[in-house]
């Protein structure tokens, strides 16, 4: 059977959500779901979220402040019910609206946590060993083909590495359900991790929109150029990573 894509089972989760799935489609996306904790993780903000539309979503009478202003607007001394009612209406779509946005901002931020947690443990692996550079640098045109065949994309705008930020080599990493491809520096005693990946179906910053997270103790700063995304992590100060991290965007 061919294993099912992530659009497929997003797709399907909604039906899942309204109850519309046959039994043997409720397997397959079960099992996809065993094994993908990146639509695990969309389940979870789209279960979320549609329970609090379903049951949160408050009803604000209108304030007497705002009657007395919808008066003086319209020039009446009293506002017909109607007019009340529809008023009432209006403030809580608003409300509604301003809830929705509050829900899905703190979504994008739980989904950005999930991406920085998942660069700082291979990070992690970097400094312990466990995960090794598979091509020791000596200059970006031996270490870039590298990856031609070991990935489904080439890795674009990566930073040459000079005598400040020497490039030390690459490596193939698994970046929660897709491969990414490592590219590892040195500033001082400092090694820096850039991962370079496909962002789809990832909580991933838009592009020119880079973010900043600080997590057990590391540095990170992440990014979208065209259509592959970049995470860089560090123990340097967020500063300087900062800089490094604009320097890298840069390059072309």
């Amino acid at each position: 059977m061919k294993p099912m894509d992530h659009a497929v089972a997003r797709e399907l989760l909604i039906d899942d959500q309204r109850g519309r799935l046959t039994p043997s489609q409720r397997v397959e996306l079960r099992t996809h779901l065993d094994g993908c904790a990146a639509c695990r993780a969309f389940d979870a903000r789209e279960t979320t979220l549609t329970s609090a539309l379903e049951q949160s979503l408050p009803r604000y009478p209108a304030s007497l402040a705002l009657r007395r202003k919808l008066n003086a607007r319209l020039g009446e001394e009293r506002v017909p019910r109607l007019r009340w009612a529809r008023a009432a209406r209006i403030v809580s779509a608003a409300a509604a609206v301003v809830l929705v946005a509050v829900l899905v901002r703190q979504q994008r931020d739980a989904g950005l946590r999930t991406v920085g947690e998942e660069t700082v443990s291979d990070h992690l692996r970097l400094l312990d060993g466990e995960l090794r550079l598979q091509v020791i640098s000596s200059g970006i045109h031996e270490v870039k083909p590298w990856f031609a065949g070991r990935l489904d994309f080439a890795p674009e705008h990566v930073f040459a590495g000079d005598a400040e930020l020497p490039l030390q080599g690459g490596a193939v990493a698994r970046f929660l359900d897709r491969k990414a491809a490592l590219l590892v520096y040195k500033r001082r005693e400092h090694l820096i991790s850039l991962f370079v990946l496909r962002p789809d179906g990832l909580d991933w910053p838009e592009a020119g929109s880079p973010r900043s997270l600080q997590l057990r103790g590391f540095h990170l700063v992440l990014w979208r150029t065209g259509d592959l995304g970049y995470a860089l992590a560090s123990d340097l100060e967020t500063g300087e990573l900062g800089r490094l991290a604009t320097q890298l965007e840069a390059t072309r």
